[in-house]
């Protein structure tokens, strides 16, 4: 283990921190306590570097430290504070010494915690693990529940009889096979049945896709998602509760039908013609139910997705936190259930990885509706989807959120967002370029979005940046 100056600087060329490298600048010393709690986090995150004495804004100029003059000591009290070893290393850079620490990773099913916390990076913080993500380190090595058996000991007519198998061929968009055999064998090498002396298993990943009646397996059957509607915009008068009833890939047309048409009508003028249309378009419902089936936590007992119809709004909304921060749904993805999103994604009722959520904010965009709140609650995971609202009836929330979701969608799109592009946004002529700057202002203000280095002081040439850019 030798790392060099080039390493160094190669290592600062990265476009941001990430999972692997923490820098620190530390010219003078270290607070021994927050370095045990880096090693935490970054140990739980799957090992990575911290590097002391190089400055973590970019270009990352090495600065040079002085903290922690006998490293062979420090590394005997890391390992009895942390319990793991960490090896630490100098590094005589032209530009001033710099400290490595080499961090491993965890051990499989097993987090790290200081005096009780477990830890993880948000940005440039360090906050306690969730309980959602612990769960999920703790269940490692586990069997995958959805890989489990919901069903076994049945012959093929029982497997036909519980599954809508001819569904299933026409979302894959193959022929039927002319025969059960060819069925069959289809499901044994998706991997969604299993076959054992004659008999067959059903797994539940294939039951609670295929099932023509989710009922027939009582370990799924509260998985089906849950349509709520409401009179007015509070809980106080339901209109209707309605519970699904078949697997998520053969029910994901009528499920997606059945709440389009339960949404509010409004009345808008196109052409001088008066029309009425749907609160939110079906593509943002398609996008944002598929992401919710996909992304819940399965072992989340008596909780389901739940889909919530008010007079202004609809929530919808699964069990468990998040793996990736609201934050950075638009350009992040990491999916908690991935041969689930795989088989979504091929029968065509899910996007490709990640743009889901991108289509969801175009969405809003072209249909000049205010920018969808995602939000995590105890346990659940939420989107809120809001009805038309002009600009001047949205408060410094509504306008924050979309000012930092238009740069963010900019950026995956690899474009930049400028004054003009915001207000092309929310429609607005040139002469509101000054409301719109206060609007910029204030996104700054609120840490969700910074101003493109690479571009020169002119307020008016201005690009924009999400934070994490």
């Amino acid at each position: 283990m030798t790392t060099t100056p080039e390493q160094i600087d190669m290592w600062r060329k990265s476009r941001s921190e990430n999972q692997r490298l923490e820098f620190k600048e530390a010219k003078t010393q270290y607070d021994n306590h927050k370095l045990y709690e880096y090693c935490i986090a970054l140990a739980n995150e799957g090992g990575g570097l911290l590097l002391l004495g190089i400055a973590n804004k970019p270009p990352r100029p090495v600065v040079g430290t002085q903290a922690f003059n006998d490293p062979v000591a420090m590394t005997e009290k890391l390992f009895q504070a942390v319990g793991f070893r960490v090896d630490i290393e100098e590094v005589e850079h032209s530009d001033g010494r710099v400290l490595v620490f080499h961090i491993p990773s965890r051990p499989r099913g097993t987090a790290y915690h200081l005096d009780g916390k477990y830890l993880m990076r948000s940005g440039e913080a360090l906050v306690p693990m969730s309980e959602d993500q612990l769960r999920k380190i703790f269940a490692e090595g586990e069997p995958d529940w959805l890989e489990e058996h919901s069903k076994t000991g049945l012959d093929a007519q029982q497997v036909i009889e519980l599954l809508d198998a001819q569904t299933f061929f026409e979302l894959l968009k193959l022929p039927y096979p002319t025969d059960r055999t060819g069925v069959i064998d289809r499901l044994v090498g998706e991997r969604l049945i299993d076959e054992s002396n004659g008999m067959y298993s059903i797994r539940r990943l294939c039951a609670l896709l295929l099932a023509k009646h989710l009922d027939d397996f009582p370990d799924i059957a509260r998985k089906a998602a849950r349509v709520v509607v409401y009179v007015g915009t509070s809980k106080l008068d339901t209109r209707l509760d309605q519970t699904g009833t078949k697997g998520y890939a053969v029910g994901f047309q009528g499920l997606v039908r059945f709440i389009m048409n339960q949404l509010p009508q409004n009345e808008v003028i196109e052409d001088a013609l008066r029309k009425e249309v749907k609160l939110v378009p079906e593509v943002v419902i398609r996008e944002l139910v598929a992401n919710a089936l996909i992304h819940q936590d399965m072992r989340i007992t008596g909780s389901s997705v739940m889909v919530e119809i008010y007079g202004n709004r609809i929530e919808i909304s699964n069990p468990g936190e998040p793996i990736v921060p609201v934050e950075r749904f638009i350009d992040g993805y990491q999916s908690r259930n991935e041969r689930l999103a795989d088989l979504m994604r091929r029968m065509g009722i899910c996007e490709e990885k990640s743009s889901g959520i991108d289509r969801v904010v175009q969405a809003a965009e072209l249909y000049q509706l205010p920018a969808p709140d995602f939000r995590v609650s105890h346990r659940r995971t939420m989107a809120i989807l809001f009805g038309p609202k002009p600009l001047d009836d949205m408060d410094r929330e509504d306008r924050v959120r979309a000012c930092y979701q238009h740069c963010a969608l900019k950026w995956v799109m690899s474009e930049r967002m400028t004054n003009q592009s915001l207000r092309e946004r929310f429609h607005l002529p040139e002469a509101k370029s000054a409301i719109i700057s206060q609007i910029i202002s204030a996104t700054i203000e609120a840490g969700k979005i910074k101003p493109d280095e690479k571009v020169g002081g002119s307020r008016k040439y201005a690009r924009y940046l999400p934070f994490w850019a």
